[in-house]
């Protein structure tokens, strides 16, 4: 089965990079520039495995996303990950339920490893 991941964040380059490394591991991504789009996209999707989350996108928060994707059946028990340049707010990322944290810009050579740990339940807090 392939893993679908979801990906949300309102800069396109960064979506297009995370959606390559994902490729690469063989992952079907599903990308979100908007909040307003997750719940279109989780229909589209059906299940989602993982999600990547930006924290910062124009007018929404993405600690309040976080709380609202956690709520969603269809996200139940799939990891997710805050993906952000905002690498100081690793505690409060932490405090807030996420469950692993990888800084920006992302190194396509750690990618892989960092993937398959947080697919096998460890939580990875890298910057």
């Amino acid at each position: 089965m392939t893993l679908q991941a979801l990906i949300i964040d309102d800069n396109e380059l960064n979506l297009d990079v995370l959606a390559k490394l994902l490729e690469i591991e063989g992952a079907a991504p599903f990308t979100v520039t908007s909040p307003q789009q997750i719940d279109e996209t989780l229909e589209q999707a059906q299940r989602v495995d993982i999600v990547f989350l930006d924290l910062e996108i124009p007018n929404y928060d993405g600690f309040d996303i976080l709380r609202s994707l956690k709520a969603d059946p269809r996200v139940d028990g799939a990891p997710i990950v805050a993906c952000t340049v905002h690498t100081s707010e690793i505690d409060e990322v932490r405090a807030a339920g996420f469950d692993s944290f990888l800084g920006k810009p992302l190194d396509a050579k750690r990618f892989s490893g960092q993937l398959q740990r947080i697919l096998d339940g460890h939580q990875v807090w890298e910057v």
